[in-house]
């Protein structure tokens, strides 16, 4: 296999692991619920699911810098902010995961109704956090990742097509939660994140299945290699 061939593996395999997260939507139930830290049963779940979501953060950076070498090719700033963007993500993932851990420590503590108000504290801010960090950073990762693709048709355009109109939904999404015209847990916020979800997996299978068109591949470091060699005239020319 080639270094790009593995790159394009790499890539993808990650994108389909971050989907390891979505068990997380049942296990993190009980510990939302109003009285989770007063009641009884085990904390199994919420661990778990903790657990599934840092994976997801890890697989999240792992992508960014898997594609990294080969996008820069095509403009170095934006495959920077997209990796930049993609850190960003894993450390708000990492802080929501905290908060519903800090839950099941205080319920483990014994610490009761008197953390009523501190338990619903935190898991109002995994709430906020997950609508920032998981749904508008994924949106901007993918208008600055599907804006790549699409320039250097590493890939084939519907796919990052498909990103731009998930991206687009998803904002939407984003701000009427905001603004209280929907609600975060209500069956139209799921379905405005379907097609960014379609497109995260699309990508994952395609790279892993196909990788990078050869033929872009190739327009891609002759171009690299024109430029870099157009930069080196001017000073062979003075010497």
């Amino acid at each position: 296999m080639t270094s790009l061939r593995k790159r394009s593996l790499v890539a993808g395999a990650l994108y389909l692991l971050t989907f390891v997260s979505i068990p997380t939507l049942a296990l993190y139930g009980p510990v939302k619920s109003a009285r989770y830290i007063v009641g009884a049963g085990p904390d199994t779940g919420a661990i778990v699911g903790g657990i599934l979501e840092i994976i997801v953060a890890l697989a999240g950076i792992g992508t960014a810098v898997a594609l990294y070498s080969v996008l820069k090719r095509q403009n170095e700033g934006v495959a920077m902010g997209f990796v930049g963007s993609r850190v960003l993500e894993a450390g708000t993932i990492f802080a929501g995961v905290m908060c519903l851990l800090s839950v099941v420590t205080l319920r483990q503590a014994g610490a009761g109704a008197d953390a009523l108000v501190t338990s619903h504290a935190l898991v109002a801010m995994y709430d906020r956090m997950f609508l920032i960090g998981q749904s508008f950073i994924p949106a901007v990762n993918a208008l600055l990742l599907g804006s790549l693709l699409y320039q250097s048709r590493l890939v084939p355009r519907v796919l990052p097509l498909l990103g731009f109109t998930g991206a687009t939904l998803l904002v939407a999404g984003d701000i009427a939660v905001l603004f209280g015209l929907i609600g975060q847990h209500a069956s139209t916020t799921g379905l405005l994140a379907i097609p960014i979800a379609l497109w995260e997996f699309s990508l994952g299978v395609w790279l892993v299945v196909k990788g990078f068109k050869p033929s872009a591949v190739t327009a891609l470091y002759s171009r690299t290699v024109a430029v870099h060699n157009g930069s080196l005239a001017p000073m062979a020319a003075a010497r």
